[in-house]
Order: C-alpha cells, then structure tokens, then sequence
C-alpha cells in the first residue's frame, strides 16, 4: 500500500560508523574570529557536528582562553582543549589592512562567519556584513554580544555574567539569606553560544530556499531571558516576583539534595502522589502516603522543611548505593550528585559513550564530553583537541595563493 500525502515513511537506520563520522554539517564552512567563549562555543558545536571550522587568531597571543583555567598541566589550557577542538588555528592581525584582506578571501568562501567583538569593530576592520556580503551573498553572520547590535545599550562591554544579572538569572540563584550567586559555569555565555548555533542553522536552512545569507544577532542578555520559563508574565499579571529558594521549589515537595550515611548527596524528586506514596514505601512508612498531612500535593507543600527533615533522617542512614538500589526498585526518581570522579566510572555514561577520549599531542590522551546532541546516522565527534596556535596557518592561507615565501614575510611583520 501506498502511503497517503503527509505520511513520514522511516526504516531503521543501521548502527553509525563509528571509525569514520563527518558530521551532518560535513562541507560548511565556518571561519570564527571570536575569542573567549561566546562565540567560540558555538564555533565548538559547529565543529562538534562535523563543520569545518577556520579560527582566525592574534599572531602575539591568540584566544585568551588558551591561557584560562584553574588547572594547566604542562602549560595546557584543558578549557581550550575542549573549546577549541575540531578547529584549524589561523594566525592573522586583523587590525592591519594586509590581515584584513586575507580574512576577507577567506570569508568570501565561507558559509558561516561567527564573531563576538563589540558591536562596531568589525565595521572598523572593514569586515562589517554590508561589506561582506558584497563578496558574499549567501554569508551567515553569526554575531555574538552583550547587548546585541542595536539599542541603547549595544556599544557597552557585555560579558557573560553581565548578561545573566540583566537577563534575570542572577538573582533567583542561591540561597535566599546570600547575595545573588554564581552558577558556577558561564552559562550566559554558552547559552548565547547555543541560541546562535539555533540561528544558524536556521539562516543556513533558509538559505537553501531564497539563496541569501543574513545576520543572526545572539545577544547574551536576550538568551539568558530566553530560558527564564514564566518570569516576565507571572510579574506583569500577578506581581508575583520570583525570589532565590536554595535547592528548592517552593511547595514542591519532598524534591531536594538530601545527605547519605556515606557522605554523598542524593536528589529525590517524590512530589507526585503516586510517586510519593512509592517513596513512603521504600523508606518504610507507607502510611505517610494516606496521612493527612502528606496525602495531597498542596498537603506536603505546606510542609515541606517538615517533609525534607523526615526524608534526609532516612537518607542519612544509608550509602547511597544502597539507598540507589532501595529507590530503583521502588521506581522513585532519583540522581547522586555527580562530581567528575562519579561520571568517569558510571556504567550508564560509559554505555552511551558520554565521555570521549581525544589523543592530544603534549597531554596524552584527554577525555572531555561528548558532542551532543546524537544523530541515528550521522552523529558529529571529536577529532582532534583544541590546536597549538597557527598550527593550521600555512596550510588554509595557501587556499588563497598565500605561498611559504610570503609567509614568512607575514609572520616577520607580525602579521601571521
């Protein structure tokens, strides 16, 4: 039988070459000028998906990013080897017409530009997307900011952490008796690195119907605020005012970190009925389920530090393995507090491949994640860590008819 109009016919996609992944983006071409870690991530998850990615760096010093991070073994930033994987370093001084000009040949044959300077510097480089896409029509201008390219606001400095205070994440996370914490990533950053990579891609799919590229503008501010679920609405209706909770949400109950006999911290999420009366009966108080006052979703909410008190005494008494294997069997909800240690030696992490093992040239061999998310058949990987600077210079400039002698003439004038 034929299938009607409308209908999605799928088979089964056999298993991924695993010896021998492109990635879906396989033949885009991205060159990324961005430094630190907005638009850089999202050069990452370009590469991690099989784009071929072109950075172009300061000759004197490349990404700062290759000198961040608590940890530097042998002189090795583990945050670039991450940041930086998947991508051919090019050294060009884009602050002089000569570097300006080579990155402009480079660009005229790429499908993506991605950066994260100020908004205005790349006009005053003469690399402005007006300019661009004379040469290149059909150019995606990834362009990463604190403010994005117009407002007010658009020409102030911008990082990460700025964008997560305005953008409203700062101030409901912690304890509510401390300032407004941390996350304890840069997560303003990565997400206006991930809302860029959406746009994109995007752009890149629209260019397959109209020919024309455009320019996707990820300010940090506007991402953070993307992902603050009902924040605006609940104020502007109500006036209700989202305060910081700690571990909690308030009047979801029993849902909390909760100690182990063992030291260990383990996160319960019981606040359903069903799944509440299933948790009374693995910490051996099954009428808690019918009690009064905890029979009812609003019930444990009223008292929820009485709850949490009466769940962490039972936790307490247990290692969390145990306690793993009582929750398991009880179908309740559940998740140890990972620490890197935990994820290196979980067998579900290590079924899916979770953490991935790169050779690098002066570390040996490093395991960072993974590319996510996962294709049936043409899922992206990590095919080299983040590069040595100008490791690729010689070999992407020749592209564009730069020969050894002119090279060195570059590299003397500090210019590559």
């Amino acid at each position: 039988m034929q299938p009607t109009k409308g209908t999605i016919v799928t088979t089964p996609d056999p298993q991924p070459d695993q010896s021998h992944q492109e990635g879906p983006l396989h033949g885009i071409r991205v060159v990324e000028v961005g430094q630190l870690l907005a638009g850089p991530f999202c050069g990452q998850l370009l590469g991690d998906l099989g784009a071929e990615v072109v950075k172009i760096e300061d000759p004197s010093r490349g990404d700062p990013l290759r000198m961040w991070g608590r940890q530097r073994p042998k002189g090795q930033s583990l945050w670039w080897s991450i940041v930086g994987r998947n991508k051919k370093s090019v050294t060009l001084n884009l602050r002089e017409p000569e570097g300006q000009d080579l990155a402009r040949q480079l660009i005229a044959g790429a499908d993506v530009l991605v950066e994260n300077f100020r908004p205005g510097t790349m006009e005053r480089w003469g690399l402005g997307y007006e300019a661009l896409r004379e040469l290149n029509p059909g150019l995606v201008m990834v362009r990463v900011s604190g403010f994005g390219q117009d407002g007010p606001y658009a020409e102030r400095p911008g990082y990460g952490a700025i964008g997560e205070a305005m953008g409203g994440l700062r101030y409901v996370v912690g304890d509510p008796s401390t300032p407004p914490s941390r996350m304890g990533i840069s997560i303003g950053d990565t997400l206006a690195a991930m809302f860029a990579t959406i746009g994109a891609l995007a752009a890149l799919r629209e260019r397959d119907v109209s020919g024309r590229g455009q320019v996707v503008d990820s300010a940090i501010y506007e991402a953070v605020l993307g992902v603050m679920e009902s924040l605006i609405p609940e104020w502007q209706l109500t006036g209700y005012q989202r305060e910081r909770t700690g571990a909690v949400l308030p009047n979801i109950a029993p849902s909390n970190i909760y100690p182990t006999a063992d030291g260990s911290w383990i996160l319960i999420a019981a606040n359903q009925d069903t799944v509440f009366a299933r948790l009374a009966e693995a910490i051996g108080q099954p009428e808690l389920a019918t009690d009064e006052r905890y029979a009812t979703h609003v019930a444990r909410g009223e008292r929820q530090a009485e709850l949490d008190d009466l769940v962490a005494e039972f936790t307490a008494s247990k290692d969390v393995a145990e306690l793993e294997q009582l929750l398991i069997e009880h179908a309740v909800p559940h998740g140890k507090i990972f620490r890197p240690a935990d994820m290196l030696s979980d067998p579900h992490y290590a079924a899916r491949g979770t953490i991935t093992t790169v050779p690098h040239p002066v570390l040996g061999e490093v395991q960072m994640q993974n590319v996510f998310p996962r294709l049936s058949r043409t899922s992206g990987g990590v095919r080299w860590p983040g590069p040595e600077l100008g490791a690729h210079t010689a070999e992407v400039l020749a592209e564009v008819g730069v020969d050894a002698e002119r090279l060195a003439a570059l590299r003397e004038n500090g210019l590559a």
